[in-house]
């Protein structure tokens, strides 16, 4: 009894609290039999009962007596944003003391936390245990061992530790139990299709207040419709070994604490294969080697970032396109959707790639991202607006979201690599701006504007600043730099919830404003537009997690390009910046998708008739499907059509079935098969007829869209 009151002395006469009045702002923790006290008592009322509750259960372990031991213990612990006690370090020179302390804070009860601001805050504490307990009669505590509780919204900040805790300072890094807050986070969930199909159903379900068309979605926007831990959960394979938890479960390292958390993860994508048509080489494959990392600093800020090396040989087909799209300076190719490509031996290709971003929230209406990557504007498995099929580029967006709206504006900096338009060996830089305005009008039915514009770095014009003000018309800007200051174009989306299973959806763009010429009847050249109209059925005909889709797209010709500077075209790294057949062109889409636990698959066909360009010598016009040729190069300005020039009818069909390895990485092992046809009214040097089959294995970390129906 007489240690357990000397200790009580001590104890709570070393205790630092504040020595101010709490302001307005800030709320010591609250017991419960402290609730009804008066504000300016609570802090008094919360030190005197957390004393009664240590006194109560402390034991002084017997061999602290027994050894005569003389020394001082240090205990720092905090009382966290949950209202709970928890112990952040403890420096003692006996084990008994350290277990003596953890227990009797595991069972204090959980109080009313702190608070700053009005928001749920972290407040530390330190406690410094002299002994022998006689020591601590009648304390002293020096003016430099006080030390004053922090309290900071989101996070904590550092006590001031004294000369005798600095040098374990680095032992106060400890982590907490990983609760996965990458699947809560403002971070963007990777533009997978297979990963969105998951959740598409819960975020169109009827009544939800959900914008789907701006991609990539934030796991924050993802999480109230559906729930990643527990479906994660349901995935997890039974292993005790740290290797089995790596494999099957979890990231490769994974790290959190209070006031911070990031995964490392080592990322594949191998593939091996063959192109039966192929006769040049035997196989087709991709080495893709990647280092991935997320976190997040607080409850704000937010990081990712993967570097890609890759190496690869594919399918004939690909492999032509990619060389026909190659840059100026000897580079052989552009690997499509990912970068510029070096020689690699026997016929393959080196081509680096990295993407990153920060993402920033204040509250909870807004969220900033700087970064190099990619977007997606549409509900469809395509868009004619905004699309993933480019190279990464740089970009800031800021999307608004708040009522039935959200806002998102994107700014981005993209290459015109062709030789044309090359200077002293440096690739042409210009700019892009687009805007779109989401809005729910009733329960089942959106809407959404979309406007977009390019320019170029004309007259050392940079980054136009005209374009920064969010809320601007960007035709208007157009206006008022010149007529051949930018490259404006509109947008409409729209998408109807038939029910929580069908879902249709539509976008119309149009690239030319003159109303007489898109809306009459003698189709003429500056009726630039194009549509489409989609449908999805969820847990088709009951079949839980069968997803069907059905598609139609059709973009008329000289969509997308620009006259004689041609460096206002809509596109990026000689891609589109829509869809990645630029235009003159009509499809039908279908995909059929389904999970089961671990397993997946789909089946995807696309019909298309598209219009290309003869190029042969004794015709060198513009027929319209190239958007990177200037369209005053056309033969006619009436009857134009889609098909025009070298009409070609197309049919891409692919198949691939796999297991999901690792759900916290999306690594998959897979098979796919791909069967295309090309059929051309005129064979020429870069259009011809040619039928592929193309059989591949492989073990992906599915984080990107790969796209091969060219």
């Amino acid at each position: 009894m007489k240690y357990i009151l000397l200790l009580s002395v001590f104890l709570f006469s070393n205790i630092t609290f504040s020595q101010r009045t709490p302001s307005d702002s800030e709320i010591p923790p609250v017991f419960p039999q402290c609730e009804n006290v008066s504000f300016s008592q609570r802090s008094l009322c919360f030190r005197n009962t957390l004393k009664k509750m240590v006194i109560d259960a402390f034991k002084v372990p017997d061999i602290v007596t027994a050894d005569n031991y003389n020394g001082t213990m240090v205990v720092l612990f905090e009382v966290t944003r949950e209202g709970n006690f928890e112990i952040l370090y403890i420096d003692a020179a006996y084990e008994e003391l350290k277990e003596e302390v953890k227990r009797v804070f595991s069972e204090l009860p959980v109080v009313t936390p702190a608070t700053y601001n009005g928001k749920p805050a972290y407040i530390q504490f330190r406690m410094p245990v002299k002994i022998p307990l006689t020591l601590n009669v009648e304390p002293v505590i020096p003016q430099s061992e006080e030390v004053e509780p922090l309290v900071k919204e989101g996070y904590r900040q550092k006590n001031l530790l004294q000369d005798t805790e600095v040098t374990n300072e680095y032992d106060l890094i400890q982590p907490v139990e990983f609760t996965q807050p990458n699947l809560e986070s403002d971070l963007n969930i990777p533009l997978s299709h297979e990963m969105y199909s998951r959740f598409d159903a819960e975020m169109n379900r009827i009544g939800t207040n959900t914008h789907t068309a701006a991609k990539p979605y934030l796991y924050s926007e993802v999480a109230p419709y559906y729930n990643f831990k527990a479906e994660k959960e349901k995935l997890m394979r039974n292993t005790s070994t740290w290797a089995g938890r790596k494999l099957w479960n979890e990231h490769l390292v994974q790290f959190q604490t209070d006031d911070y958390w990031f995964t490392i993860d080592f990322g594949l994508d191998l593939q091996i294969g063959k192109d039966f048509e192929q006769t040049a080489y035997d196989i087709t494959y991709n080495n893709s080697r990647m280092a991935i990392l997320n976190g997040g600093l607080g409850g704000d800020l937010n990081f990712y970032a993967v570097a890609y090396e890759n190496q690869g040989r594919f399918a004939e087909y690909y492999n032509f396109y990619a060389e026909s799209i190659r840059p100026d300076g000897g580079d052989p190719a552009i690997i499509p959707g990912r970068g510029i490509a070096k020689d690699f031996m026997d016929g393959g290709y080196d081509y680096p790639v990295a993407e990153g971003y920060l993402s920033y929230s204040p509250n909870k209406y807004f969220n900033l991202q700087l970064g190099h990557g990619k977007t997606f504007v549409g509900d469809g498995y395509r868009s004619l607006l905004m699309s993933d099929v480019t190279s990464p580029y740089p970009f800031f967006r800021l999307s608004t979201t708040f009522w039935k709206l959200k806002y998102t504006n994107t700014w981005m900096s993209l290459r015109d690599v062709r030789p044309e338009v090359t200077a002293d060996g440096s690739f042409r830089t210009k700019y892009m701006a687009n805007h779109y305005l989401s809005l729910n009008l009733a329960k089942r039915l959106n809407i959404g504007l979309f406007e977009s514009v390019v320019w170029q770095n004309d007259n050392d014009r940079g980054f136009d600043l005209n374009y920064l003000n969010p809320v601007i018309f960007y035709r208007a800007i157009e206006f008022a730099t010149g007529a051949r200051g930018g490259n404006a174009i509109l947008g409409l989306t729209a998408k109807y919830k038939w029910s929580d299973k069908v879902n249709i959806y539509g976008q119309w763009v149009i690239d030319e404003f003159s109303s007489g010429d898109v809306f009459g009847t003698s189709q003429s050249w500056k009726n630039k537009m194009g549509y489409q109209v989609g449908l999805k059925y969820y847990n088709a005909f009951d079949i839980p997690n069968l997803y069907l889709q059905a598609e139609y797209n059709q973009v008329r010709p000289y969509t997308y390009s620009h006259n004689k500077e041609v460096v206002l075209n809509y596109g990026h790294n000689n891609q589109s910046m829509a869809h990645l057949w630029g235009a003159n062109f009509r499809e039908i889409i279908a995909i059929a998708r389904y999970k089961e636990q671990r397993f997946y698959g789909h089946a995807k066909f696309i019909y298309g008739k598209r219009g290309f360009d003869l190029n042969d010598g004794s015709d060198a016009f513009s027929y319209g499907g190239d958007i990177y040729r200037n369209y005053n190069e056309r033969p006619f300005d009436t009857g134009v059509k889609i098909g025009q020039g070298n009409t070609a009818n197309s049919f891409f069909s692919e198949v691939e079935a796999g297991y999901i390895i690792n759900p916290a990485t999306n690594l998959k092992l897979y098979g796919s098969f791909i069967y295309r046809n090309m059929d051309v009214q005129v064979k020429t040097p870069l259009h011809f007829d040619n039928s592929t089959t193309w059989l591949n294995l492989g073990i992906r970390t599915d984080i990107f869209n790969w796209y091969y129906d060219y």
